[in-house]
């Protein structure tokens, strides 16, 4: 039996080409965008999987109140190491203490190479499961050895073995290669881990970190901490337990931060990592929930295609149905025979789905970041597959199986059984309407997330980004000769202005506390970004001064002041009175004086959605670790580039030249939202493709079902586009339904979206209105082929007596 059902199956397939195209094709681009949108969900569900015991590793996290509002942050206080290791051992089975990761140069011989790493105290390993190619992880107890990932030991060893060879770390660190692991996988918050030096080493080599953890600071919070939590601990329970560590260390002047300490667990760190006022707020399991929903609708679009055509061909399968009830066969027989065409469809559309899924993987993890692959070999993922056609097959064919037997013997055989009453058709209308609904839903947000991102990009920077080249310095030579660097460089036409500082214009690596100003509140405990800086720098990026004046060499008292952005001034209230009279304020820092000499407008550091930080800008005695160049504008930039390598390989010659330039690294803040609105652009555009591709279908079997009546007006005097008017209306109304209930939804899903943004557009009414038009030129696109070919057939031969 079930071999005659596949049978007749696959003659009813041949028979109807286009019928058969339409339906597998929508089925196979609406499974394979499911199956893209299933992998990338798992890869984001599976983010730090792959180390063996992420369910037990956490971060621990510092809370503080600051300007009002509780702050969640990474960053602790180094003696927080030594007091969870000796006082909290049945809690924990490791403690790490790192640094935050940055790239370093490593030299071996003549070679340099920079690579990103963090100091890491002994246990990393262990704790974050590194499966070692060579040689041992035990070594990190030594505070001369290195660890290097697999990628990082081929670039500089090349085929040779690296353990026991010797390089060195910003050209001044000697340390042994005791062990290679395997590099981490992308889906790893660790995957750009090149390398591992001891914390012991970090300690040694910089005496900040050395006093921060030797005199026990409590008040610098610039470092790391990670947990292993031991078997059946509950994490809000260490919680509770080490939460008030801090405020029972801390001095007298941190107690008013109210500091607490707390675990965010492995498992959340990438799904729920956004916080407001000290709750978490979510983050990125709402793109989950987002392309969930979006897959699981593009594959209803392609399922409503099939229903609506199999119903739509009703009236051709009528005498069918009649017949084989008149001959005994149940319902359930005549249930099963749809829902084996169903499976035979759903059966090619797959194999073809799964050849699109593979074709596309690589541009699709460009576009998302990612480095997916479909695991052929995997029994899980053949068991989902399975499970997936089962349903595909089950939505696309059970309204088809149970209307088509429900169909009356009697009247079938009679002919007195039509397709076009309201029963008949309003189904298929209102799956018609949803498709459409959910098509111009998915337009007006891709519409919006792209009027946002340009929104953001429009925003004023507060400098001139253009033109501005940064460079990362990792050894001291640089700084000494730094004026001698500029000389050569003006010299040859190059550059117009050079400067140091300790963060690229692009990020804030420091915020403190402990400034003081006249009419204060003395209950506020305030946090600013503070950036250290060369006397230069103001006129290298180019700030635009809105009072005072910047930095300059020939006043040593410049080294006691502040230039200070107009979200300070403001948040100070120095600006009551007018911006021009916070010049010449004084402002105490940890009780050292400080002159206000400009204000500036504000300069976006960070993310371009949210508000600026209130900010200070002050001579760093030791520059920084970051040289900003302005290229001189008629210069050919790969040969600045070229003259700037000159230069830095004269003063320090066995450093690489690294440099970015900061309009490329401004652009790389709208890499999050512009990858989610290329994916909607895509989803939007194929989910728009499988409506059309339904509405052909509809509109071929309309026009082949109303032959004769078209016949019949033509004889009688319409024209060809009163017909057009005839077989297009009905559509074009579907689609304007859709439009009215789409719009709703969509403005309500948008502007929700856009509220997690400080900074963001409005939703214009162009948008709704150019979706609603854009879809109905195409609806009418889709069906004016087949509404304009029956119009022109010659009537004698629609009128013809079968």
């Amino acid at each position: 039996m079930l071999r005659n059902y596949f049978k007749i199956a696959w003659r009813n397939l041949a028979g109807n080409k286009t019928y058969s195209f339409v339906n597998i094709g929508g089925l196979a681009v609406g499974m394979a965008v499911a199956m893209l949108i299933g992998l990338w969900i798992y890869d984001e569900l599976s983010f730090n999987q792959s180390h063996k015991n992420y369910r037990q590793i956490a971060r621990v996290m510092q809370q503080q109140t600051l300007d009002g509002e509780i702050n969640m942050g990474g960053n602790v206080p180094a003696p927080l190491f030594k007091e969870l290791q000796t006082n909290f051992k049945t809690d924990f089975s490791s403690v790490v203490i790192t640094s935050w990761l940055q790239r370093h140069t490593l030299t071996y011989g003549t070679a340099t190479f920079t690579k990103p790493g963090n100091f890491m105290s002994a246990g990393t390993a262990e704790m974050l499961s590194l499966k070692m190619k060579s040689g041992s992880a035990s070594g990190l107890t030594d505070p001369s050895t290195i660890l290097l990932s697999e990628s990082t030991a081929i670039a500089i060893f090349k085929n040779a073995d690296p353990v026991d060879k010797m390089i060195k770390i910003n050209n001044d660190l000697d340390v042994r290669v005791v062990g290679v692991y395997e590099d981490i996988p992308y889906n790893s918050e660790f995957h750009e881990l090149g390398f591992i030096a001891p914390f012991a080493l970090f300690v040694s080599s910089n005496q900040w970190v050395k006093e921060a953890v030797e005199n026990g600071e409590w008040k610098n919070s610039s470092f790391q901490i990670l947990v292993q939590l031991t078997e059946n601990t509950d994490y809000k329970v260490v919680s509770d337990k080490i939460r008030d560590i801090k405020l029972q260390k801390a001095g007298s002047d941190d107690l008013k931060f109210k500091p607490q300490i707390l675990l965010h667990p492995m498992n959340s760190w990438h799904l729920y990592s956004e916080w407001d006022n000290g709750k978490n707020v979510g983050g990125r399991i709402q793109f989950v929930w987002l392309f969930g929903i979006i897959g699981v609708f593009v594959l209803l679009l392609a399922c409503i295609n099939f229903m609506n055509l199999s119903t739509a061909r009703s009236e051709k399968r009528a005498k069918e149905v009649g017949i084989r009830k008149a001959v005994g066969s149940q319902r359930v027989q005549l249930v099963g025979q749809f829902f084996s065409e169903s499976f035979l469809i759903v059966f090619f559309a797959f194999f073809i789905s799964l050849l699109l899924a593979w074709l596309v993987l690589p541009t699709f993890n460009g576009i998302a970041d990612k480095q997916m692959f479909i695991p052929w070999r995997d029994p899980v993922f053949l068991v989902i597959a399975f499970v997936f056609t089962l349903f595909t097959g089950l939505t696309a064919g059970s309204y088809p199986a149970f209307y088509l037997s429900s169909f009356q013997p009697i009247k079938a055989l009679k002919g007195k059984w039509t397709p076009l009453g309201l029963r008949a058709t309003l189904p298929r209308k209102i799956l018609v309407v949803l498709q459409f609904t959910v098509s111009i839903t998915l337009i007006i947000g891709t519409f919006v997330v792209y009027k946002q991102i340009l929104h953001a990009k429009n925003r004023p920077i507060g400098y001139n980004k253009q033109g501005l080249v940064t460079m990362l310095v990792n050894t001291p030579n640089l700084h000494r000769h730094i004026d001698a660097l500029l000389d050569d460089l003006v010299k040859t036409g190059t550059v117009t202005s050079l400067a140091e500082s300790a963060a690229p214009p692009t990020e804030v690596f420091s915020a403190n506390v402990g400034f003081n100003w006249k009419g204060k509140d003395p209950g506020l405990n305030s946090e600013f970004a503070t950036i250290g800086i060369s006397h230069d720098f103001g006129k290298t990026v180019g700030w635009q001064f809105i009072a005072g004046r910047d930095f300059t060499r020939t006043l040593s008292s410049d080294s006691a002041g502040f230039v200070v952005n107009e979200a300070a001034v403001k948040f100070m209230g120095l600006a009551n009175r007018g911006l021009n009279h916070a010049v010449g304020e004084t402002v105490t820092w940890d009780g050292k004086p400080f002159k206000i000499i400009g204000v500036i407008k504000d300069m976006i550091m960070e993310s371009p959605y949210d508000p600026v930080k209130k900010s200070i800008f002050f001579i760093h005695p030791r520059g920084g670790r970051f040289i900003t160049a302005r290229l001189n504008p008629g210069t050919n930039s790969s040969l600045a580039l070229k003259n700037i390598e000159t230069a830095f390989k004269k003063y320090s010659p066995d450093s690489p030249f690294n440099y970015q330039f900061v309009d490329q690294e401004y652009a790389l803040k709208f890499a999050a939202e512009e990858r989610i609105s290329k994916l909607a652009a895509v989803f939007t555009v194929l989910a728009i493709f499988i409506s059309c591709l339904g509405l052909f279908g509809m509109a071929s079997f309309i026009a082949e079902q109303r032959t004769k009546e078209i016949g019949i007006r033509k004889v009688l005097g319409a024209s060809v586009t009163n017909l057009w008017q005839l077989l297009s209306g009905d559509f074009v109304i579907l689609v304007l339904v859709s439009c009215l209930l789409s719009i709703p939804i969509a403005w309500y899903c948008m502007d929700s979206w856009l509220e997690k943004y400080t900074y963001h557009t409005n939703i214009s009414w162009w948008i709704f209105a150019a979706a609603s038009a854009g879809t109905l030129v195409l609806t009418l696109s889709t069906v004016s082929y087949q509404a304009i070919r029956a119009a022109l057939l010659d009537p004698v031969k629609s009128l013809r007596s079968e």
